[in-house]
């Protein structure tokens, strides 16, 4: 594949401008300008809704060995094109590029489970209560989908959501988020490449200033029959509302406020561990990270000191292409100064800064540890998305499930303990929809991705993935 960078729109099968002009993709590491991309109005997307619409015609009517065949031409062209995709992911992204790479990966696993799953997509011959009836379901593929993807994950969460999608049966309408469109347009060539048919994929990407005009043509539109979004609570509860009057399926992956619990019977050598990687895993911007760290009393000093010399030891912030590089910047400007505000609003109430605490310059800001964190303070309140450990001391475990559950928020929780009673009492009372018990990496294909209460709706990867994007029809026979 050519290292030219893709800026236009893909519709139907053509490489489109936008009427709206270009807008600018900047590299968050360094400022400076990467390309111009597309910036597609209402028309546009009304054009991509039609070219989906017409191809699922054509797209449903082939059967699943024949979808699971493209899916895994898919999977193999991600992956022999890793190295390129992983490169412009870092340019506009910022992660570090051994995280991008292994992103692509994390892409590629979703075609090649739902290739698999779609072919055990089955539906039931159900007990009939009458001898002159039988009663089948089947299931069916619902039509258009427009899959609405974050920054964070450019290339993953358009892998786990286009995968289901096609495999259902469905045809798609990608609109990738403003920071990171040059990664959605790349992977829109690799389906071109793959063969995946005209229409069957759509990417209609722009800028931040036509972001409500595009979502808002994707949820007006009668022939979108799911939505699909990966993204922050008040934007999903906006499209929720906008998808009312056509009466859409929708699947809803919001912001997360994940607890992190650190219990005295826990191996404070794996715990360490798995705070960090749960923490500063793409610099901290991810909707499962930990959110808020409690420390049992009795360990907490240890706990802080162990944590802090980890981060001593293993975190270096740079360019993501730079070597050795794990800590990336924050994406954008508005990002990067909520995130100050967070610390800075919280120290001025009492939190202690451990480590870091500054900004580095540019959109580089220092990885965090605050200690004498209480629970009304904006570390402890807000989703942080960025390289903060807030650690909250907590005295017994009725006490801390009651502090972990406090929130409007259920995507994932984490907690370390060996008392096996307590494991499955704790598990089960976390308000979570992802529980890592002495595991802080959770998220595969084979298994449900998906939250409680305000953290949204449905169930991502996994085989209920494909059920966000099929209707279930029952049949009934007289015989």
């Amino acid at each position: 594949m050519s290292d030219e960078l893709i800026t236009r729109a893909l519709v139907g099968g053509q490489w489109i401008n936008g009427r709206g002009g270009t807008f600018p993709v900047t590299d968050p590491a360094t400022g400076d300008e990467i390309a111009r991309v597309a910036d597609c109005t209402a028309g546009e997307v009304t054009s991509a809704i039609e070219a989906a619409a017409a191809a699922f015609e054509g797209w449903r009517l082939r059967s699943t060995k024949e979808r699971a065949a493209v899916l895994l031409k898919v999977r193999d062209c991600l992956l022999q094109e890793k190295d390129t995709i992983a490169t412009v992911l870092s340019r506009e992204n910022g992660k570090p590029l051994a995280e991008a790479t292994g992103e692509v990966g994390f892409a590629a696993s979703f075609f090649e489970w739902f290739a698999e799953e779609a072919r055990r997509h089955y539906g039931e011959t159900i007990p009939s209560p009458s001898p002159s009836k039988r009663l089948v379901t089947v299931r069916q593929p619902v039509g258009v989908a427009a899959l609405i993807t974050p920054w964070n994950f450019p290339i993953g969460m358009i892998g786990r959501k286009v995968a289901a999608a096609l495999a259902a049966g469905c045809t798609c309408v990608v609109k990738p988020a403003e920071d990171t469109p040059l990664t959605a347009l790349l992977f829109a060539k690799i389906c071109e490449r793959a063969g995946v048919p005209a229409g069957v994929v759509n990417v209609v990407p722009c800028s931040r200033e036509r972001v409500e005009e595009v979502g808002a043509a994707l949820c007006a539109s009668p022939r979108v029959q799911v939505l699909s979004f990966t993204g922050s609570t008040a934007v999903g509860q906006w499209l929720y509302s906008r998808c009312g009057p056509t009466v859409k399926k929708l699947a809803l992956e919001l912001g997360g406020d994940a607890p992190f619990i650190v219990f005295p019977s826990a191996d404070l050598t794996r715990a360490v561990e798995g705070a960090m990687a749960s923490k500063f895993r793409n610099t901290g911007q991810t909707c499962v990270t930990a959110n808020r760290i409690f420390v049992h009393e009795s360990i907490h000093d240890e706990f802080v000191s162990r944590f802090a010399s980890a981060m001593d030891a293993e975190l270096k912030v740079g360019r993501g292409l730079e070597k050795g590089i794990n800590q990336g910047p924050i994406i954008n400007q508005r990002q990067f100064d909520r995130l100050v505000k967070i610390v800075k609003d919280s120290v001025s109430a009492g939190a202690k800064t451990v480590r870091g605490g500054l900004s580095l310059g540019g959109l580089f800001y220092a990885p965090t540890l605050l200690t004498g964190v209480k629970m009304d303070m904006p570390v402890a309140t807000q989703e942080i998305f960025g390289p903060v450990a807030a650690i909250i001391p907590f005295q017994n475990e009725e006490e801390v499930i009651r502090l972990a559950n406090t929130t409007d928020k259920g995507l994932a929780g984490y907690f370390y303990s060996n008392d096996v009673s307590q494991v499955w009492r704790v598990a089960e009372a976390l308000d979570v929809g992802m529980v890592g018990v002495n595991e802080a990496m959770v998220s595969s294909c084979e298994a449900p991705f998906g939250g409680f209460k305000q953290s949204g709706l449905g169930k991502e990867g996994s085989r209920y993935g494909l059920d966000e994007f099929a209707h279930l029809k029952y049949i009934c026979f007289g015989i």
